[in-house]
């Protein structure tokens, strides 16, 4: 049985589309002519015949879908009945055509993992591990749950860590614009109105008269220059060994380098914990865990780490000798491996990591914030004495 999506008009003329499941196209039309509906067009939708997905879902619907599927698994339905009823509750019409496909597969006597693996840009390699190896262990609606839990805590992670730089980033978007309208518009007529006396005007009220003109003036040329800056950033980065160098940069800085040791190190720990838990080999599960690091000083890493561990070397001896990784998960992996807990010891760690990155986020924006205050305030007092300056020095002529 395949899903069919639908466009049919019913006895008052309004058109309905939405999906229908039958055997074929003949059967489908068929099922809506049995619902009072004139079938108007019906195109099978999803499974291995048919691939045209509008667009990749986010993180989050990712997770919600997750969570629905670990609750009707959890509940007693079969695969194809807890994708179906998924479905039923899915919002976004992405997650509704990717859930539609997947059951087609499923319906076709294919396994969930192989359904899942036509879609690699929806389902991660972890997703997928994780899912097959809950379908060999028989412990798929467990593996759902702990891939739930995963998906809405590194969720809950980044949306913290970018809350957290969300207020200094409006503030500095709203100081840049308030300075520009200053600069381009109010300063400009002040000004003119000094220049009718003929009067020799102040070097600051010079200054800032050029720095208006010249804005007023280059601005079209400034925008294509911060354009350009940052596509010939990006096309550096891009250059063998650039990358690296950026990358082990930004682990050096003093707040921002623990910041993203702390973030890529939680991810990794928990996505390792998730898929040892579930029964997959530690080499593949390395090899997953290594995809989600997003700094590749922490990337290449984790291939020497696989390479070690290929050569019988021990995980948290590997970790030790990487000197990239916070010391706390490898002590704690070297725990976990000792006593025989090492997924539930590698999630300890995870929740450890994220606590430390969303704290030290926030001591970065709790300093950034009054740094940026005063910045704003110095900038707006020396447009404001470069304008006051000519006015003070009439009075003194005057008297």
């Amino acid at each position: 049985m395949s899903s069919f999506r639908f466009e049919a008009s019913d006895g008052a003329g309004r058109i309905e589309k939405g999906l229908v499941e039958a055997d074929s196209a003949t059967a489908a039309r068929a099922a809506l002519r049995a619902r009072g509906l004139v079938p108007l067009e019906v195109q099978i939708q999803g499974g291995r015949a048919e691939r045209r997905i509008r667009r990749r879902f986010n993180d989050a619907e990712l997770a919600l879908a997750t969570r629905q599927l670990a609750s009707l698994l959890a509940a007693g339905l079969s695969v194809s009945g807890a994708l179906g009823a998924a479905l039923d509750q899915a919002e976004s019409r992405a997650v509704r055509e990717v859930l539609a496909a997947v059951r087609s597969d499923v319906f076709a006597g294919h396994r969930l993992s192989e359904a899942l693996a036509q879609f690699p840009r929806e389902f991660p390699q972890v997703y997928r591990a994780s899912v097959a190896a809950g379908e060999d262990s028989g412990e798929l609606a467990g593996v759902m749950e702990r891939l739930a839990n995963y998906l809405e805590e590194r969720e809950a992670l980044r949306s913290k860590v970018l809350t957290a730089f969300l207020y200094p980033a409006l503030v500095t978007v709203v100081a840049f614009v308030i300075v520009i309208f200053l600069m381009t518009y109010v300063v400009p007529q002040v000004v003119d109105v000094f220049r009718e006396t003929r009067q020799a005007l102040p070097w600051p009220t010079r200054l800032l008269l050029f720095i208006s003109e010249f804005l007023r003036a280059a601005w079209p040329w400034l925008i294509l220059g911060g354009a350009a800056a940052v596509y010939g950033l990006r096309a550096w980065l891009k250059l063998p060994g650039r990358r690296h160098a950026w990358d082990a940069m930004l682990l050096e800085l003093p707040i921002a380098g623990r910041i993203t040791r702390a973030t890529n190190s939680a991810r990794f720990a928990s996505t390792l914990s998730i898929l040892v838990g579930a029964g997959v080999p530690l080499l593949t599960a390395l090899e997953a865990a290594r995809a989600t690091l997003a700094n590749s000083v922490l990337s290449n890493a984790v291939g020497r780490i696989i390479e070690g561990v290929r050569e019988g070397a021990s995980l948290s001896g590997s970790l030790a000798r990487a000197k990239v990784f916070p010391p706390v998960l490898v002590h704690l992996a070297a725990s976990g491996e000792s006593t025989g807990q090492l997924p539930a010891v590698l999630e300890r760690a995870a929740r450890n990591l994220a606590r430390e990155a969303e704290r030290r986020a926030l001591a970065l924006t709790t300093l950034v914030e009054p740094l940026l205050i005063l910045a704003m305030g110095a900038v707006v007092l020396g447009i404001v004495l470069a304008v006051l300056m000519p006015i003070i020095e009439i009075n003194q002529l005057v008297r």
